[in-house]
């Protein structure tokens, strides 16, 4: 079966009525206007292995500016959903009581078990679509400008699988199952995690052959990432050490980082305000690497406290004109 067939199966198939809420990739109407380019009609006869239409500006006008939008507007359903399915399950205090107190009545960890399944299919057949469409762009016109798309949905925070939603939505599998081995049985063993490896990494295995390793080193320590946030450009950091780089105290916290901070790895500006705690990865490490985790938080909390007392001994000294 071609995967335009399968993807048609998949949009109203068992999962329509998820789906309905949800943009998705217009795989077939992109496939048309490529179908309907003019500049591929006119090459059509004389088409050869060197021909170089290179672009198109009918074609390019409606195919990448329909594909951005698209692109965009799943990244965002896709983190809104798991955004709050992870906080149902890491709830505290009395919406946590009444959680619980649900679960007397109704079966929500299997929902939620299901509804996590779901967005994993949905960002993946999404992501695999916008591939395939861009591979057969590249393939129409000779080029490589759908393969420098890719880079541009990159730079743009909305190429679907680097989501660090997805690395908080494997945290989250790994947690429900509680196993020691990393494994998620509901899913074949689809999210599997080392952290005793040298290099601490976060394996999804997706459909479709698709591996792939998220590192879970902080750049700034070189340790694995403790109390982790991921920046808007999607870079995971340790809050600390995140912090640091946007010269903010811990208790001042990342949103206090000014505009023109940047990303210690790809040097972009504003990437601190819209950081995201990863909750369901800090959760996992403290159940998975208890003495590190220990040790790690010891260390903050007597870091933070000094830099505290610091802090406000300096502004003390300055409002009381102490020199």
């Amino acid at each position: 079966m071609k995967f335009g067939e399968s993807f048609t199966e998949y949009l109203h198939g068992d999962q329509e009525r998820f789906l309905e809420k949800c943009s998705h990739v217009e795989y077939k109407r992109l496939k048309k206007v490529l179908k309907s380019c003019r500049s591929c009609k006119a090459f059509g006869d004389s088409w050869n292995s060197e021909c170089q239409c290179e672009s198109c500006s009918l074609c390019d006008q409606k195919f990448f500016s329909e594909l951005t939008k698209e692109a965009s507007e799943i990244a965002g359903c896709f983190s809104s959903r798991v955004r709050q399915l992870l906080h149902l399950h890491v709830a505290t205090g009395m919406q946590r009581y009444l959680l619980h107190l649900r679960h007397c009545f109704k079966n929500d960890q299997q929902a939620m078990v299901l509804e996590g399944q779901m967005l994993v299919e949905y960002v993946t057949m999404n992501a695999i679509a916008i591939r395939k469409i861009l591979k057969k762009y590249d393939k129409v016109h000779c080029s490589a400008n759908g393969r420098n798309f890719k880079s541009k949905l990159q730079a743009e925070h909305i190429e679907l699988l680097q989501s660090p939603w997805l690395i908080e939505l494997g945290a989250f599998y790994l947690n429900f199952n509680g196993s020691n081995d990393g494994k998620l049985n509901e899913v074949s063993g689809q999210f599997s995690c080392d952290f005793d490896a040298t290099q601490p990494v976060m394996t999804l295995m997706l459909p479709h052959s698709i591996k792939l390793e998220y590192d879970l080193t902080c750049a700034i320590c070189l340790d694995t990432v403790f109390n982790p946030y991921a920046l808007s450009c999607g870079h995971l950091f340790c809050k600390s050490c995140a912090c640091s780089a946007a010269s903010v105290l811990i208790f001042q916290g990342l949103k206090a980082a000014t505009p023109e901070s940047k990303c210690p790895i790809c040097r972009e500006a504003g990437v601190y305000t819209k950081a995201v705690r990863m909750v369901e990865l800090h959760l996992l490490m403290k159940r998975r690497c208890r003495d590190y985790w220990k040790e790690r938080l010891a260390a903050e909390r007597a870091e933070t406290l000094k830099k505290t007392k610091e802090f406000w001994d300096s502004q003390a000294i300055c409002a009381l004109g102490y020199v």
